[in-house]
């Protein structure tokens, strides 16, 4: 089975599995897929024929379709992961097949459900096309992606975290749209407290993905100069040359090598960068890498030696590193043993020669001024020049041609930018350079464009170093009269770059002395040849006749075609300005939702407020009601010590006249004991004894009035304490008839604001119909749009049905 059939029959299972999707159908799509993986002919989809277009289009609508199955999904991610090793495919995949939107959607279906094998690849698949791509910011599903991204960067790390973080450093490097829109997010402290606490993490290319971020998000803001300040400047290069230099893989060594790209456009780092004290033996181990055998890696050191020849001062630490005093050595040591592998990274360079890289490396280094030095470099770099500029006998398939040819161009542009006379004399390569250009130019006849550059470019070199080189000047001028130099030095002429017309006049005016140099117009001496003219001007007439209509009809199609183009055009502005009104609408919709949730909110904190200050008052209310019993019973305490008052004057009074009257009958027991030796002993007795009666019934009543004070006094403390706990009461009731006060002035402005916030939720409601009534409008205006566009296909010849173009908001 060829591999057309094979096109033809994938193309069929996917049609039949676009219109029944069954199990069988999608097992006979994978099957057809297996087919094409076991005969290795992935890369056919990569060419620009027709069939394999078709069914890479019908796969990428495969993926975006949300009913296709896991299994066919992946096997499709598969297969576009092999594709999009390639640059040209990748650029083919994002220009022309929108993979980047597709695979956000299938992302954002998938999204409930991160851990799904169909999430990692195609996030893994979207940081390979991604990579030093712009990507526009208002694709469809780019939103939900970032969303995607941000959420899952600040989770908790699992295995899709470091897919996202590739994605993210490559979304938003060189992309000032991209970095506003993540910069404007309302969590975007939080993503960047989240990113710097993976600048500790385990993982070196986790930690290169989130100082990648960081630079392209706020290297000329205040986080980045704090993050990049002279202080911490030096630990950062110590961290980044460690990830370049110790890195995990290939990858690892590409982002840190971007990352460090991007530093050095920035004046400030480039200078803290030639201040660092480590640089030079940092720099020696990045050149040692040049020693390994992978070739991407290679490519990136070469991109990073280039961006230090950005900078003066670093490009010059650069050639003396490259182009030391152990260069010499090194030499010498590959002339005599060249089957030992040099150690050098000069030398590592020309092993890398094939690296378009190579050559404008190359040319910055010997910009400078160290001739020298680079003396002995050329002697081993003009070879592999030579070497590049010829070409094989074989002829070579479409896509490798273009890369020799593309090679060849740069070579001369090498050699043009070294061709110094002296060196170039010295070394004795002038007449192997020059004939290699020579026969080289001779069968440079498959790219138009490229095949042109790269033969008036020859002509230059030759025209610089004809009367260097013997024999050198006749073949110089016999190749300006050859008739194929007319249509390379037209195009020169014609050519809308400044350089190509002005060599183009420059090998005009050599050429144009020459008296074998293709004139403007010939004489014609033959009348037979007139003749033949004659009919063929006849016929051109004729053709031209034809071609004229042909050009009429051309225009009206065209003029009906712009004509289209301009509806579609209005069309999508007015899709355009429906889906922006749209979206403003939806967001107002948000905005009154949560307006409106958050004026629930306030009101059910209202309503629990006014609550609580009921019980309060019904509290305060019961606190009354006991103080009032209080004050009752201290009113008739009041009364009672009174009463005791009055009662205790009148004892004291009492006890005042009994103490007369005991002082009385102490002057009376005197008389009486100076009497009593004068009366009779019996009578003196009686009356004694009747004495000491009276006087201890006296003594009875001055103990019983001592206890009553006693009393009394206490009944007066007593009093006391009630009046002081009265007063304290009275205290009591007067602040917390305020506080009732205020409390009642609170709860009535707690009922107007409630009041308030039902009217606002009346309108708000009024305002959403308003809302969902002009939303309907819209959706009847998009209906009409849709129809045109279909009466705009049916005109232009299309078979789009009504059905096809309907839009949903």
């Amino acid at each position: 089975m060829d591999l057309t059939t094979c096109m033809k029959s994938l193309l069929l299972a996917i049609s039949q599995y676009k219109n029944v999707k069954s199990e069988v159908n999608a097992s006979q799509v994978q099957r057809q897929l297996d087919v094409i993986y076991g005969m290795k002919a992935v890369m056919v989809f990569a060419s620009n024929q027709s069939l394999p277009s078709e069914c890479l289009n019908s796969l990428v609508e495969l993926i975006a379709d949300p009913n296709t199955t896991v299994s066919l999904t992946l096997k499709i991610i598969g297969l576009l992961t092999q594709l999009a090793s390639d640059n040209e495919s990748r650029e083919a995949l994002n220009t022309i097949y929108n993979l980047i939107s597709t695979l956000a959607a299938v992302v954002h279906h998938n999204s409930a459900t991160p851990s799904e094998q169909v999430v990692l690849q195609s996030m893994q698949l979207l940081q390979k096309i991604t990579y030093n791509t712009r990507v526009f910011h208002g694709s469809a599903n780019i939103d939900d992606l970032f969303a995607f991204l941000v959420k899952h960067i600040q989770a908790p790390e699992d295995e899709i975290t470091m897919p996202c973080l590739g994605l993210m450093a490559n979304l938003c490097r060189h992309n000032v749209a991209i970095q506003a829109h993540i910069k404007s997010l309302n969590y975007i402290k939080g993503f960047y407290r989240t990113l710097i606490r993976f600048l500790g993490h385990s993982s070196l290319t986790v930690v290169v993905f989130a100082l990648s971020i960081l630079a392209s998000l706020t290297l000329n803001e205040e986080v980045g100069e704090k993050l990049f300040h002279a202080k911490n400047i030096h630990q950062t290069f110590q961290l980044i040359f460690n990830i370049l230099i110790n890195g995990d893989g290939t990858l690892t060594r590409k982002y840190t090598v971007d990352l460090l790209v991007d530093l050095l456009r920035n004046p400030k780092i480039a200078d803290y960068l030639q201040r660092y004290e480590y640089f030079n033996s940092c720099l020696s181990q990045v050149l040692g890498l040049l020693h390994g055998k992978d070739s991407d890696s290679a490519t990136k050191i070469l991109e990073l030696l280039l961006a230090f020849c950005s900078v003066t001062s670093l490009r010059r630490i650069l050639c003396h590193a490259m182009f030391g005093a152990s260069f010499q050595q090194s030499l010498v040591a590959t002339k005599l043993k060249p089957q030992v592998k040099p150690s050098e990274p000069i030398i590592s360079l020309l092993h890398w020669s094939r690296s378009q890289l190579f050559f404008k490396k190359c040319y910055l280094l010997v910009d400078s001024s160290l001739w020298t030095t680079l003396q002995p470099f050329l002697e081993l770099l003009l070879p592999v020049l030579l070497e590049q500029l010829q070409i094989p006998e074989h002829p070579l398939e479409g896509g490798l041609v273009k890369k020799k040819y593309d090679r060849i161009a740069k070579t001369i542009d090498v050699l043009l930018d070294i061709l110094c006379e002296q060196i170039l004399t010295s070394l004795g390569y002038l007449h192997l350079l020059c004939w290699s250009s020579a026969i080289m130019m001779s069968r440079c006849s498959v790219l138009f464009k490229t095949g042109t550059d790269i033969i008036l470019k020859t002509l230059q070199i030759m025209n610089r170093v004809n009367q260097l080189v013997p024999n050198m000047e006749a073949g110089f001028y016999k190749i300006l009269q050859d008739q194929r130099l007319i249509t390379p030095l037209s195009f020169a002429l014609t050519s809308e770059h400044r350089d190509h017309v002005q060599l183009g006049l420059q090998i005009l005016f050599e050429a144009a002395p020459l008296p074998e140099f293709p004139a403007l117009k010939e004489q014609v001496k033959d009348v037979r040849l007139s003749e033949m003219m004659d009919v063929y001007e006849q016929k051109l007439s004729s053709l031209a006749s034809k071609e004229t209509r042909l050009q009429d009809l051309l225009e009206a199609k065209a003029l009906a075609l712009a004509q289209a183009d301009r509806l579609i055009a209005q069309y999508r502005c007015q899709r355009a300005h429906a889906e922006a009104e749209a979206r403003q609408l939806a967001s107002l919709l948000m905005d009154a939702e949560r307006k409106n949730e958050e004026l629930d909110g306030v009101l059910k904190t209202q309503l629990m407020e006014t609550e609580c200050a009921k019980s309060d008052m019904e509290q305060l209310f019961q606190d009354n009601r006991k103080l009032q019993t209080v004050a009752e019973e201290h009113e008739s305490l009041k009364v009672e010590s009174v009463y005791r008052a009055q009662r205790l004057e009148t004892v004291e009074r009492q006890l005042k006249e009994l103490q007369t009257e005991h002082s009385s009958l102490n002057k009376q027991t005197e008389t009486l004991k100076k009497l009593r030796f004068l009366v009779c002993p019996i009578s003196n007795a009686r009356i004694i004894i009747i004495n000491l009666s009276i006087h201890l019934n006296k003594l009875r009543l001055i103990y019983s009035l001592t206890g009553l004070q006693q009393k009394i006094k206490a009944q007066e403390e007593k009093a006391k304490k009630m009046e002081k706990e009265k007063n304290d009461m009275e205290e009591t009731i007067d602040i917390l008839r305020k506080e009732l006060s205020k409390t009642e002035l609170t709860r009535k402005e707690l009922s107007i604001k409630v009041s308030s916030l039902e009217v606002q939720k009346i309108q708000l409601e009024g305002r959403l119909k308003e809302k969902e009534a002009l939303l309907k409008v819209q959706e009847e205006e998009l209906g009409k749009h849709s129809h045109m566009i279909a009466m705009i296909h049916s005109l232009s010849g299309g078979k789009v049905q009504t059905n096809t173009v309907n839009l949903n908001l």
